[in-house]
């Protein structure tokens, strides 16, 4: 499985979108969206961004384990 990072990176490949493009559209700099990328820290506001950014829509499951059942929130 990809970590969220990896999806990121995979989606702005298919995109054709640069680091600095991407940091652009967030009105962050390079540096900082680098450095977030590297400890894999977003905040679902971040992610929201981003995926905006990338022309994408986030939408973020809860499933049950035990169950399989996909928690609606």
């Amino acid at each position: 499985m990809l970590t969220t990072v990896e999806k990121i990176k995979v989606i702005m490949k298919r995109n054709n979108f640069t680091m600095t493009e991407l940091a652009n559209q967030l009105n962050c700099s390079r540096q900082n969206l680098s450095n977030k990328m590297s400890r894999n820290n977003f905040d679902e506001r971040e992610l929201t961004a981003i995926a905006n950014a990338l022309g994408c829509e986030l939408e973020i499951n809860f499933v049950n384990r035990e169950t399989g059942e996909k928690i609606e929130l």
